[in-house]
């Protein structure tokens, strides 16, 4: 009986494998990865981010710095250091080399207070168009919500999500009257960083 369950169950993870492999062939990923939230595990900073820097036995140079639209945060003794582009770890690593040319072994921790780089927009035919940040999972749905809803005369068929892939923008088409259908055929899409959804 035991024997029967493990190659079931060997049998169910080489499935599971096989189908991950014919969706990455064909170009596309399953609807749970395609809308898989932000990895903030390899979260990078980015402009607007607020940081808290700690350099142990230097009050002096413990500062709760925001990241400036160039991407520099200015501390003291080292003035400009580019921050934006950086994990906290990598911004770590920075600062301890800059830091070692004025004091011996510096011991630094950087940690993301607030995450204000992760931002999407809502435009066209809503209520309140804005600009979200992004903390957390947040959906083409909760995008709308937060711009209080459409106008009486927006298509809700015929969203469109703007999405920036390297050079190029990619065109994400989302019908909200099929999405808030009983099917679960149509995913509620959730939103990256930069994302631009369009209510025409």
């Amino acid at each position: 009986m035991i024997t029967r369950s493990l190659i079931a169950a060997g049998l169910l993870v080489q499935l599971v494998f096989a189908t991950a492999v014919a969706f990455a062939q064909e170009g596309v990923m399953p609807a749970r990865d395609s809308n898989r939230a932000v990895d903030f595990g390899e979260y990078r900073i980015g402009p607007e981010d607020e940081l808290q820097i700690s350099v142990w036995r230097n009050e002096a140079m413990s500062q709760i710095v925001r990241v400036r639209p160039d991407g520099m945060i200015s501390l003291p003794l080292l003035n400009d250091v580019r921050a934006a582009g950086l994990t906290p770890m990598q911004l770590r690593g920075v600062l301890i080399n800059k830091l070692a040319e004025y004091m011996p072994n510096p011991e630094v921790s950087v940690i993301v207070k607030e995450m204000r780089s992760f931002k999407a927009s809502v435009i066209g035919e809503v209520k309140k168009p804005t600009r979200i940040d992004i903390v957390s999972p947040t959906t083409v749905l909760d995008a709308i919500a937060l711009a209080e809803g459409f106008n009486e005369f927006a298509f809700r068929s015929r969203i469109v999500i703007l999405r920036r892939e390297g050079k190029n923008m990619k065109r994400i088409l989302f019908n909200y009257n099929k999405v808030i259908s009983d099917s679960g055929e149509h995913p509620n899409l959730v939103l990256q960083p930069g994302d631009i959804v369009v209510v025409p």
